[in-house]
């Protein structure tokens, strides 16, 4: 049997780094070795390439991920990505690239970028739908096109912000009120997220994420459950059962997601079985608004007054760590950890080779 050899690659230069070790280390151990030989590539907080050896075994700790020790650097690691320009596919030191980066120059297009460059199969979302789902704004203006109701916004940039700050405040109270969300615009994993109940805190909350990104996005806040449902697929995408998050802090930020191990995950989330398809209905239409492919979670609102669902936003590389949503709500829907790596591996040579099949020469 031939394996299939796979880079993964995690780290990165995002805030979201020590999550992207999370997520590796949880999918290098879901691996079957029996198919597939696995290169690491580790991208430092400073953004430099470390390429590690082929393995056909886990790591033994988180921190091994970092290749402190027989690995190579940058050039080494780039020389392997861009193999198949250089010896062409038959040839080519590795059958394709499985990103488990978070965040900005991870899941933001940029590195999907580079792999399609380097004419390289790559499991996931491609630049357009990955650039378009980290820009929260750009997002929500792709959800109204396609009809999915949503949280009232507001969004600015820093420039904007220093100069008409007095104006932003009040075009947000008039229109969000208190409390509301800010967020940077470009990140995930709740990073840089505060909840303002007044004015005062409204003003470092923006402060506070503009230390993450030039631009922010504002929310209303809605008294509703937390409900996210899994997209897999490429032009016939399929959808989870949906499930609940129940949060252990105010909200669900980095802490309740990833440290404390206490907030709660209802799966499947007990919902009417009519809500909980029209919910699994708009994480496909906005998994196609996007133009997703691959894999992604859709994250909704459901208003406890009203029953009423507010798309929030969707994320094309969900986390995979032991904590996380994407594959417990596959594995609720028939689909386990390693079969669900299996199949969006398939999905990601699929979609190359149909690109592949497109004529870019015109002759």
């Amino acid at each position: 049997m031939n394996k299939s050899r796979v880079g993964l690659v995690y780290g990165g230069k995002s805030g979201e780094h020590e999550v992207s070790l999370q997520t590796a280390f949880a999918v290098m151990n879901a691996f079957d070795y029996n198919k597939y030989d696995i290169i690491p590539f580790y991208i430092t907080k400073k953004g430099e390439w470390l390429k590690g050896e082929v393995r056909q075994s886990p790591f033994e700790k988180i921190e091994d991920l970092k290749l402190m020790n027989h690995s190579e650097g940058s050039q080494a690691a780039l020389a392997v990505l861009f193999s198949r320009l250089n010896d062409g596919e038959s040839s080519a030191t590795l059958d394709l690239m499985f990103p488990l980066l978070h965040g900005t120059f991870g899941e933001d297009g940029t590195i999907q970028g580079l792999f399609e460059m380097a004419n390289m199969p790559y499991v996931g979302a491609g630049v357009l739908a990955s650039a378009a789902g980290m820009d929260k704004v750009v997002m929500k203006k792709l959800f109204a096109e396609a009809g999915l109701p949503q949280v009232g916004y507001r969004y600015f940039t820093r420039s904007q912000w220093m100069h008409d700050s007095y104006e932003i405040i009040v075009g947000v109270e008039d229109h969000l009120g208190y409390p509301c969300f800010v967020k940077p615009a470009n990140l995930g994993s709740s990073v840089g997220i505060s909840k303002a109940k007044d004015r005062d805190e409204l003003e470092r909350a923006i402060n506070f994420a503009l230390r993450y990104d030039i631009k922010v996005i504002v929310e209303e806040f809605v008294d509703a459950r937390e409900i996210e449902v899994s997209v897999l697929g490429n032009d016939e995408p399929m959808a989870s059962v949906p499930g609940e998050i129940v949060s252990s802090s105010e909200y669900y930020d980095y802490a309740a997601k990833y440290t404390d191990g206490q907030s709660q995950m209802l799966i499947p989330a007990p919902l009417d079985p009519e809500l909980a398809d029209r919910i699994r209905d708009a994480a496909i239409v906005a998994f196609q608004a996007l133009e997703g492919s691959g894999i992604s979670r859709a994250d909704f609102f459901v208003r406890k007054s009203d029953q009423s669902i507010l798309i929030n936003e969707v994320n094309t590389m969900p986390g995979f760590t032991p904590y996380s949503m994407y594959p417990l709500l596959w594995r609720e829907t028939g689909l386990d950890y390693a079969t669900l790596l299996d199949r969006m591996i398939e999905l990601a040579l699929e979609r190359y080779a149909s690109k592949q099949a497109l004529d870019y020469n015109n002759d």
